[in-house]
């Protein structure tokens, strides 16, 4: 569960940097269709829940 826990907190990461990317970009009409915010939310979700998971068993 500590690998879930990990995996989920790199997933956090990137989509936080493609967010970031996303919200800076240079041409506004261009604007994607991955919901950059919501992977990153469940993704630390399942981070926390893992983690906990993880340390509890």
């Amino acid at each position: 569960m500590l690998t879930v826990s990990a995996v989920g907190a790199v997933l956090a990461v990137v989509a936080e940097v493609a967010d970031h990317r996303r919200r800076n970009r240079r041409d506004v009409d261009a604007v994607g269709f991955m919901p950059w915010r919501g992977i990153a939310l469940v993704s630390v979700i399942v981070a926390l829940f893992a983690a906990a998971f993880g340390l509890k068993g």
